[in-house]
Formats: C-alpha cells, structure tokens, sequence
C-alpha cells in the first residue's frame, strides 16, 4: 500500500512538474525578448548624412536660438556676415568640444572675419558646469538647441562623429557665406582643433 501511494504521488505531480517547465521555458523566452529589445535601444542609430551632405551650395535654414548669455540670434539677421556654425555634444564631450569651443572664443582672427555660433542640444541652465570648469569658455557664444530643431534642420545629428547618435550632434563645422549660402561643411571625427583650417576657408570666401 505504502508503494501504491508513492506511485500515485508522483503521477499526481507529474503535470505541475511539466508545467513549472513550461512556464521556465516561457519566461526564458520573454526575458531574452525583453533583453533584445534593451540591446536594440542601446544600438547607435545608423550613419545618415544625406541632409548634412545636401547643405553645401543651397541656403541655409534659418534658426533663432538662445545663448547663455540671454542674447537671441537669429540666422538671417546675420547677413552681411560670414558665419561659422559649431555643431557639437556640449557638456559630454570633454575636452575635445570644450576645447575647440574655447579656441574659438579666444581667436581675434578668426572673430574679425567670422560670427562664430557653437551650438549645443544641452538645457541652458546646465550650461554653468562647463563654464565653472573651464572659464576659457566664457568668451564663446553658446546656443541653445534643447529641442534639436536646427540640429535636425542641419542633419547633424546621425553624423559619424556622433557618440550618441540621434540624441546629439557630435563635431561638426558648417561655413555660411556673407550672402547665407552654405559654402564648408566637415564632420570631423577626430574631434580636433581646427581653427587654422576653418580659418582657410573663410579667407577662401574673400578671394
């Protein structure tokens, strides 16, 4: 008797078992789901340089954004004057865009013959980390493209020189002539200081 009921014990559990496997087998599958998923929205967005490389020759969009210093500037305001426009990652990219940022605001040259905009996706009122970091960047003129419109405009968001692509412009150079046609473009990936080589190019526009 006591065998009989060992038997019918384990007939009787026998499904659950098979059960509790299957839910295993279930939820493994849900949580490698759920883990591709998270891989897919940690991916980095493919390169899409289509816009950016169809500024070069045409007018440039117009925008009419913040800087830090509570100053708007609008674009087309602007004509008359050459404009170099600095597309970059703003407060994650130290030093690399602090440092071309900091060189711009110091260059007297460069200022004589060019407005120089460094634009940046950060929220104005973080801004104050980088400048009590750095000072030298006080002298620059930052502006505000919290929403990414003009980044957008520009295509400069899905840039190879991008770290986090699609959320933020990465290093990138935009030369806007007297007349506000996109003459220079570069996407630097090496996220250097260019001064001299942007310099060039505006003289370029004189000649």
């Amino acid at each position: 008797m006591i065998l009989a009921a060992i038997v019918i014990g384990m007939a009787i559990n026998r499904p659950n078992a098979g059960s509790n496997q299957s839910n295993n087998s279930n939820n493994s599958k849900v949580l490698s789901q759920n883990a591709g998923s998270t891989d897919d929205h940690h991916k980095p967005q493919p390169v899409d340089s289509a816009v950016f490389n169809n500024l070069q020759g045409k007018p440039a969009p117009d925008f009419n954004l913040e800087a830090y210093d509570g100053k708007e500037y609008k674009l087309s305001d602007l004509k008359g004057q050459n404009v170099l426009l600095f597309f970059n990652e703003g407060l994650m990219c130290y030093p690399a865009c602090w440092n071309q940022i900091a060189a711009f605001g110091k260059d007297k040259e460069l200022a004589d013959k060019a407005v120089v905009l460094n634009i940046t996706a950060d929220p104005k009122n973080q801004w104050k980390e980088a400048v009590t970091k750095m000072p030298e960047l006080s002298p620059a003129t930052v502006l505000f493209d919290s929403n990414r419109a003009v980044s957008n405009a520009y295509g400069v968001l899905k840039l190879e020189s991008s770290m986090h692509r699609g959320q933020f412009p990465g290093h990138t150079y935009v030369l806007i002539d007297k007349e506000g046609v996109v003459r220079f473009i570069k996407d630097d990936v090496q996220m250097a200081v260019r001064n001299k080589e942007l310099l060039e190019e505006i003289n370029k526009l004189s000649s």
